[in-house]
Formats: structure tokens, sequence, C-alpha cells
């Protein structure tokens, strides 16, 4: 019962670091539309890089919560090894050179889990804001019927 709650708490950092980033993308979106700049191909690029890499470092700080997790189980003696250990399982990877003691096997599905739902998010944010920059650039009205000019 310890490792499903701790793999739960784990999960449940890792939802909120990733519900930190659509409230940001979404003021930075505002912000670029606000300044003119939807529909320039420079500044489109230069906001999809900026939200993928502030993504990326969020999976990245998830990463850190797991193999903190690791580390405070006793599963890893030090936060490197445990680090690239849940970079390994948090994005399906694998390593089959490293297996959890039975106690704590369960941990490993679970961050696989977790992984795999918070890339679904990023994807998703990333395609929202890719969308509206594309209706932004066409002059697309939101929330308007299909067929209308």
């Amino acid at each position: 019962m310890i490792p499903l709650l701790v793999g739960a708490v784990t999960t449940l950092l890792t939802v909120l670091v990733h519900s930190l980033i659509p409230a940001t993308i979404v003021m930075g979106v505002r912000h670029h539309l606000a300044r003119g700049r939807a529909g320039n191909w420079f500044w489109d690029v230069v906001l999809v890089m900026v939200f993928t890499l502030l993504a990326l470092a969020a999976h990245l700080i998830e990463f850190a919560f797991w193999a903190l997790s690791l580390v405070l189980c006793g599963e890893f003696s030090n936060f490197t090894a445990a680090f690239y250990y849940s970079g390994n399982t948090y994005t399906t990877l694998g390593d089959s050179t490293t297996v959890l003691s039975a106690r704590w096997r369960l941990l490993a599905p679970i961050e696989a889990a977790d992984g795999m739902l918070m890339f679904g998010v990023t994807t998703a944010i990333i395609f929202a804001v890719i969308h509206r920059l594309i209706e932004a650039k066409f002059g697309l009205e939101r929330n308007a019927p299909p067929g209308t000019p």
C-alpha cells in the first residue's frame, strides 16, 4: 500500500507542475496576440519554441520528483542514478539494467503511466497554441459557424 501512496503523491506533484504550464502559455499567447505578432512567421516560431522548451523543463522537473521519491524510498543511493532511471521510466523508454526491489516495483509502471499522460498534455497544449496561431494568421473567427466568411 505504501508504494501506491508514494506513486500517487509523486504523480500529484507532476500534475501540479504541469498544471502551471497552460496558464503560463495562455498568458503568453494573449500577449502575443495583443501585440499583433500572431501571424508573423518569426514570432510564431519563437513562441512555439519557447513553449516547447518550457514544457520540456516541466518534464525534467517531473523526472526529478520521481528521482527524489526513488532516493527517499532507498532504491537509489544517489540522485544522478535515480534521475537517469526516472527519465527512462517516465518516457517509457525503459532500462533493463535496473530493476526496483519487489517492495517498490509498482512505482515503475505508475511513473510510466504518469509520463505518458503528461506528454499527452504537453502535446495537446502545443497543438492548441499552433491551432490558435493558424487561426490568427488566416483571420479565422473563433466560434464562427463553418462556411461563414
